[in-house]
């Protein structure tokens, strides 16, 4: 599938080495198709590695789709220059101006924080609200579902002892859902994060649906019945050394940070961690865009 994304994005050059088709903005000019707009608000401070990681999933599917980068106004970003962000992304602002078919919003680092005292906190509730009406299907992941199930339905985030943090087994709630139409019975998903949620919770919401969970941390997939909102308390988007570069990063600044599970060989952090959820990933990403977006969203609903 091509994807549209501007000529000079850093993540072009590492999609077309991996042989995925990116289509540049003059290049889609040229062609008399319809894409899906998607628009990714991406509140992670590795900016450039969030946008390749997900631009990659989003490939793979024969659908076109045309990627619009949000940034929060109300926010400093200290790990990305202002010259990237006003190249790149455009403000919350702009988003609320136009119609998508689909929004992705990302994880932060600001989960220990009571969602009012993140800075950015009002502003995403505009867009969360804004998705009602404007957006077709929205998937939130990890922080960002804790903070839309927190906003849009009143389920509220509990602290863990210690962090989540590896690859955790997930077992199907529900016998049969397009999202996770052609997943094995057993499918795994990073982790990373200090809160959960409660199960019972969730089901006490007639509006939401659990598609997974694991019996030690909780509900890991969850949906409204209106498929217009997926929840992803994980990290599919993750390629195979990010929660090893967390590891590193915390065991640096002598954070208390537990190896992550089931993610190195022999549970030895010297060795190379191999991908187990990528194929996971590609397919959840293909039935989001496939059965959610694509297949329900109006012709004209972007107009």
């Amino acid at each position: 599938m091509p994807i549209k994304i501007h000529s000079d994005l850093p993540a072009r050059g590492i999609l077309e080495q991996e042989n995925i088709f990116i289509m540049t903005e003059t290049r889609a000019e040229t062609q008399e198709i319809r894409p899906l707009r998607v628009a990714i608000v991406n509140l992670m401070p590795t900016r450039e590695t969030t946008e390749t990681q997900i631009l990659r999933l989003l490939s793979n599917t024969p659908l076109q789709i045309e990627i619009s980068l949000i940034r929060m106004e109300h926010h400093d970003y200290k790990n990305t220059g202002t010259d990237y962000l006003d190249k790149f992304y455009i403000p919350s602002s702009e988003l609320l101006k136009r119609n998508y078919d689909g929004m992705i919003v990302t994880g932060a680092p600001v989960e220990q924080l009571p969602f009012e005292q993140v800075d950015y906190w009002e502003e995403l509730c505009k867009i969360m609200d804004y998705a009602d009406k404007h957006v077709f299907s929205s998937l939130y992941l990890c922080w960002g579902a804790f903070a839309g199930l927190y906003h849009l339905h009143g389920v509220k985030k509990h602290p863990t002892n210690q962090k989540i943090f590896g690859i955790y087994p997930n077992q199907r709630s529900v016998p049969s859902d397009p999202l996770l139409r052609g997943f094995d019975d057993v499918f795994p998903i990073p982790q990373s994060r200090h809160t959960t949620i409660i199960e019972e919770e969730i089901l006490a919401k007639p509006e939401l649906t659990v598609l997974a969970h694991n019996k030690d941390i909780g509900p890991t997939l969850i949906k409204s019945n209106d498929n217009r909102e997926i929840f992803m308390t994980g990290h599919l988007e993750y390629d195979s050394t990010t929660l090893g570069t967390e590891y590193w990063r915390d065991k640096s600044k002598d954070l208390p940070i537990n190896i992550p599970c089931n993610y190195y060989p022999e549970n030895n952090p010297e060795k190379q961690p191999v991908s187990t959820w990528r194929s996971t990933a590609h397919l959840f990403f293909s039935n989001w865009l496939n059965y959610y977006v694509y297949q329900e969203t109006p012709y004209n609903f972007t107009n």
